[in-house]
């Protein structure tokens, strides 16, 4: 499928920050630490980080759209989700990049448009299409090398809040979109 020497390759390239419309977000190892805690019958329980879930209230008041694309299928993950206002949310999917190709014909986007933020190998052909890649601090470490940005932060822990703070950073709009999130508390 991919040869060592190709994934090997570092992805860096210039980014058309201004050109970011769409953020995704694997699940499992990024928005989670990456294990899985199963209770009696089909109850599977996941630990998600409260920064994380600010990081995507900030980007709810900015014209980014947020998507979730993981692996697997669990209703922690739903639930989470739902809780954070995040429509475009894909479980059980096996060929994330046939997904997101079809997210973007949905949205009328393209792949310059994304920014994406993935740990593990499932990750890496959408990693080697979207205008930024990134991944956390314990991402896969072959993985790791390929992509435009490693947060220093791990998998469940903040990983993805880092993400949103640089991309909105780099698009120059991280303070207004804090001032505008204050705003709407109060």
């Amino acid at each position: 499928m991919y040869s060592k020497k190709i994934l090997l390759k570092p992805t860096k390239r210039l980014v058309p920050w201004n050109d970011i419309k769409l953020m995704v977000f694997d699940c499992d190892g990024v928005l989670t630490d990456g294990r899985f805690i199963y209770g009696s019958a089909k109850l599977e329980l996941k630990h998600f980080h409260g920064h994380d879930g600010l990081g995507f209230k900030l980007l709810q008041n900015t014209d980014l759209i947020i998507s979730v694309i993981s692996g697997r299928s669990s209703e922690a993950l739903e639930r989470r989700c739902n809780d954070l206002n995040i429509t475009y949310l894909f479980q059980n999917v096996a060929n994330k990049l046939q997904c997101l190709d079809n997210l973007l014909k949905e949205l009328n986007l393209i792949y310059t448009n994304v920014a994406y933020m993935g740990d593990d190998w499932n990750d890496v052909p959408v990693m080697q299409k979207v205008a930024f890649s990134a991944a956390p601090a314990d991402a896969q470490p072959d993985v790791a090398k390929i992509v435009d940005w490693v947060s220093e932060f791990k998998g469940g822990q903040g990983a993805a809040r880092d993400m949103i703070n640089y991309v909105l950073t780099r698009k120059g709009i991280y303070e207004k979109t804090v001032l505008a999130y204050l705003d709407s508390i109060g």
